[in-house]
């Protein structure tokens, strides 16, 4: 029968959400899932903002290994963390 159905499961970077909407015929017809990198987004940047901040010193290529570290803390998952961030720096 037709219904909504919803949950939670957790994951080891955080907590992953389901929702599932289901038909008469039994077919999904929307599916929602919300994983721990959205809800960790708004934190994993602003984490960010203040690493860039405390480290313009480090030459680029060493502040971009250390925001692939913080990032990789929240979200070992991500599948390029190693190599996916373009960085860059204006310094006056």
């Amino acid at each position: 029968r037709a219904g909504t159905g919803f949950g939670a499961t957790e994951a080891p970077r955080g907590i992953c959400y389901h929702r599932y909407s289901i038909d008469d015929a039994g077919l999904i017809t929307d599916a929602k899932i919300v994983p721990p990198t959205s809800v960790n987004q708004p934190t994993i940047e602003a984490d960010l903002r203040e690493l860039v901040q405390t480290h313009l010193d480090l030459p680029d290529d060493e502040l971009r290994h250390h925001c692939e570290v913080a990032i990789r803390n929240y979200d070992p998952c991500i599948s390029c963390a190693t190599h996916f961030l373009d960085l860059t720096v204006e310094r006056k």
